[in-house]
């Protein structure tokens, strides 16, 4: 045990150096992502490891560097921190406690795969993946392993909401309430905590030019997915991006993630130390949020396999498989 937490502390001492690192080499950018001191930066990350229910933020702190370390322009300096990156990821994949450890994949189900799809990504365009999913299918694992493997931006609710912030975005209007993260409180999802008070939504209602805060969120989203789609490659997860790049005429892949309710239910149970009762009601809680959220700004059925180019149940393939069919997909239909 004492070995793993050293472990653990000397990965995290080399993701906060290469943190440093890209950002030195960068010169100036939108700054580093860890600004505390080394050893209290370290001490948290080195915790953060061996947490199923906390490393997700550490994984949207990792893609960050990644993100900002490809828009290294010298070459050779790219090629040496992006080399430290992969080397940090494999470390982090053999500790067995870090992401996607938990899988997804059900082996009756896998053995019933068949992959027989086609289509056609148009040429010349950023490759874009817009990834909607169920929570508890894995789909973020899977997102995250995703771009790792296509060494392509990865952003999830998470990274948005900071570089929103490092844009000068004003800090509230870019928390989503519709998020993802496991940093909202499992008690509001179970509907333990009161919604915003008259004199709340007058305050917001003021503060966002008539529009609501949650008007505000969407709108900011839409316009940096409109601004990341003209200069980079990347995959994001929800956001309604699916439907925000299709309404730009914006070539993008869209991809819907789900499993079987009970699976999820499961591995919720594991994720977030809940009961079978908790699971339950956590879970059709945020499906009702997410499919209401959805649909409102769409006018699109949130899950409906005639909207999205791809529909896959992670339970079939689990995270490594689920990556390879999406990359044998892409690989057979765009140009790299």
């Amino acid at each position: 045990m004492e070995n793993n937490r050293e472990k653990r502390l000397e990965i995290a001492g080399r993701i906060y150096d290469l943190d440093a690192e890209v950002y030195q080499t960068l010169g100036s950018g939108l700054g580093r992502v860890f600004n505390d001191n080394r050893r209290a930066c370290v001490e948290e990350m080195a915790e953060q490891l061996c947490s199923q229910t906390k490393n997700h933020v550490l994984r949207s702190e990792i893609a960050l560097i990644g993100n900002m370390a490809r828009t290294i322009k010298n070459k050779e300096d790219r090629a040496r921190v992006m080399s430290k990156y992969n080397d940090i990821l494999k470390q982090v994949e053999a500790l067995h406690t870090s992401f996607g450890s938990l899988d997804i994949l059900d082996e009756d189900l896998a053995s019933l795969n068949r992959a027989n799809l086609s289509g056609r990504f148009a040429d010349g365009s950023h490759l874009i993946i817009c990834i909607g999913r169920t929570y508890g299918c894995a789909g973020t694992d899977i997102g995250f392993a995703l771009a790792d493997s296509l060494k392509i931006n990865y952003y999830d609710s998470e990274i948005f909401a900071d570089v929103l912030e490092r844009l000068e975005a004003d800090k509230d209007s870019v928390q989503d309430h519709a998020s993802f993260a496991h940093n909202q409180d499992l008690n509001k999802s179970l509907g333990i905590v009161k919604g915003r008070t008259l004199k709340e939504r007058l305050r917001e209602f003021n503060r966002y030019h008539g529009l609501s805060k949650e008007d505000a969120i969407f709108f900011n989203q839409s316009d940096l997915l409109r601004d990341m789609a003209q200069r980079e490659d990347f995959i994001v997860m929800g956001r309604c991006a699916d439907v925000i790049l299709t309404n730009l005429h914006i070539p993008h892949i869209s991809i819907f993630i789900n499993a079987p309710f009970d699976l999820r239910v499961r591995r919720v149970m594991k994720l977030d130390n809940l009961n079978y009762k908790e699971a339950v009601k956590f879970l059709k809680k945020l499906d009702h949020r997410h499919r209401s959220y959805y649909e409102f700004y769409t006018g699109r059925e949130w899950g409906n396999s005639v909207n999205y180019d791809l529909c896959i149940n992670s339970a079939s393939y689990g995270i490594e498989g689920s990556v390879k069919l999406i990359e044998r997909i892409i690989s057979q239909h765009t140009k790299r």
